[in-house]
């Protein structure tokens, strides 16, 4: 059970990197973006193919990174210049990184064991708190400069923002290529953690990343971008938690990972809604014996 939760804990942090990339686009950008679907795999991809090439694993790792971003600054691209809708935008990103995944690794799996990692000689529970913390910190600060504060409006309205002579376009790209990097960061560090990369280890990273993102919010909430980031983490590692607590039950299969993962974010979606529900209704009720209870005491002359 330790070894399991430990596990879980180690992934969790890993994949934190993709939620805070998930929560960029669709809270901040308000944008549905399904390149995450084949970035992920991209990162993985460049970061394998460069390790066994003999390159240095945090160059392969930084590469990924730049990978991602230029994936997901074409699909602001489509998005903005080709005026095409965001949602299909992401779409045909996604199917055309699944070709150009397999252009990178040559064949559809490209193996690590044995080669130098970013872990080779440091644990991933070591490392991986510091690095999201850096990259936590590093975008609080950002959302509160003037460029973060344009992005974010960006997402609010953007009618009102193109009215104060901002262009919205590039913001939109700046986002999406800033949240697809961290997202290709996240692949690349899972493929040296597992020691492999797929071509199909992308396939639902976009609702992972929204059920960590739901889920952190559910705990957390988001009252502030210091929070909401945080929060998101926590969803990460409370997701992963509860999947592991989840593979453990004897009629559940590691094939029904996916079928978990429908549920937690069902759950995490209908209990805040179902809770806010019976909050308004118990206040309703207690109004209405208030204003029933005001009604007998002047009926009864009870009032002055």
């Amino acid at each position: 059970m330790t070894t399991a939760l430990l596990g879980a804990l180690e992934s969790g942090l890993i994949y934190a990197l993709m939620a805070l990339g998930v929560y960029i686009t669709f809270r901040i950008l308000d944008f549905p973006d399904l390149t995450v679907d084949g970035s992920f795999t991209t990162g993985g991809a460049i970061a394998a193919v460069m390790i066994t090439s003999g390159t240095s694993p945090w160059i392969a790792t930084l590469s990924a990174l730049a990978g991602g971003m230029v994936a997901g600054a074409l699909t602001g691209i489509i998005h903005t210049k080709g005026k095409i809708n965001g949602l299909l935008s992401g779409i045909l990103m996604m199917i055309a990184l699944y070709s150009i995944n397999m252009r990178i690794m040559g064949k559809p799996n490209v193996s690590l064991l044995g080669e130098p990692t970013a872990f080779g000689s440091i644990s991933p529970l070591i490392l991986m708190p510091f690095i999201v913390i850096l990259i936590k910190l590093a975008l609080d600060w950002f959302f509160h400069t003037d460029l973060g504060l344009a992005l974010r409006a960006t997402g609010d309205n953007q009618r009102m923002i193109r009215s104060l002579g901002m262009h919205t376009d590039y913001t939109l790209i700046l986002g999406l290529s800033l949240s697809n990097g961290l997202v290709a960061l996240s692949g690349a560090l899972i493929a040296q953690q597992t020691g492999f990369s797929d071509i199909s280890s992308g396939i639902g990273m976009i609702v992972i990343g929204l059920a960590s993102v739901i889920i952190g919010e559910a705990i957390i909430g988001a009252r502030s971008v210091f929070i909401a980031t945080l929060a998101v983490i926590v969803g990460s590692i409370v997701y992963r938690v509860v999947v592991a607590l989840a593979l453990r039950v004897d009629w559940l299969e590691p094939t029904d990972l996916k079928l978990i993962t429908a549920v937690i974010v069902v759950v995490a979606l209908v209990v805040p809604t179902a809770n806010r529900s019976w909050k308004q209704k118990a206040l309703a009720r207690k109004r209405t014996q208030e204003m029933a209870d005001m009604s007998t005491v002047r009926q009864t002359g009870g009032g002055f």
